[in-house]
C-alpha cells in the first residue's frame, strides 16, 4: 500500500466506495454532521442578535440558508472523510469490513464489486479519488466506481482469508 498520510489508527480502505461509506457511518458521525450544519445558521442569528445589520428578514433569510448549506457540506465531510482513513477509532468498522468480506468471498464475489469500466478507465479512476480526501477542502471528489485498486493497513483483513 502507497502510504498516504500518518495515521493513528489502521487504515481500511485509501478509496473506498461511496456507498461503503455510508453505510459504515456511526450515529456519532451523523450528530456530527447535524451539528456542524447547526452551526453556520445558529452563528447568523447570534450575531444579528448581538450586533444586528440592518438588513430586512428576507436577506438574514439568505444569509442563514447559505449558511446552513455551507454546515451541511462541512459536516457531510467531516463524518465521511474519518473512519476508513484510520484518522478516528475504526475497531467496529473494521469488524464489519471483515464480515463484509468473509460474506462476499463465501459468495464467491468480489469485495470491491465488478466494474463494465475497461480495467484502464478503472485505474485513471482509482488515482484520482484515492487520498482525495486529504483535500476535501480544495475538491470533494468521492468514488463511485467499483475497481481492484485498493490499499489497506497490514492486519485489516487477516492473512489467513486473502
Amino acid at each position: 500500500m502507497r502510504k498516504l498520510h500518518d495515521a493513528p489508527f489502521p487504515v481500511i480502505d485509501t478509496d473506498p466506495i461511496f456507498g461503503r461509506v455510508i453505510r459504515y457511518m456511526r450515529v456519532s458521525d451523523y450528530v456530527l454532521g447535524i451539528s456542524l450544519t447547526a452551526v453556520g445558521p445558529a452563528f447568523m442569528y447570534w450575531m444579528e442578535k448581538y450586533q444586528p445589520s440592518g438588513l430586512s428578514r428576507k436577506y438574514q433569510r439568505h444569509g442563514m440558508l447559505a449558511g446552513g448549506l455551507v454546515g451541511v457540506c462541512a459536516g457531510f465531510m467531516s463524518a465521511y472523510s474519518s473512519r476508513f482513513w484510520g484518522t478516528s477509532e475504526n475497531a467496529r468498522e473494521i469488524k464489519m469490513y471483515r464480515e463484509e468480506y468473509r460474506r462476499l468471498k463465501a459468495e464467491g464475489k468480489s469485495m470491491h464489486g465488478t466494474s463494465s469500466l475497461p480495467l484502464s478507465i478503472q485505474r485513471i479512476s482509482s488515482e484520482y479519488s484515492t487520498g482525495a480526501f486529504l483535500n476535501f477542502d480544495v475538491a470533494p471528489w468521492f468514488n463511485f466506481v467499483n475497481h481492484p485498486f485498493h490499499g489497506q493497513s497490514d492486519g485489516v483483513i487477516p492473512d489467513d482469508e486473502k
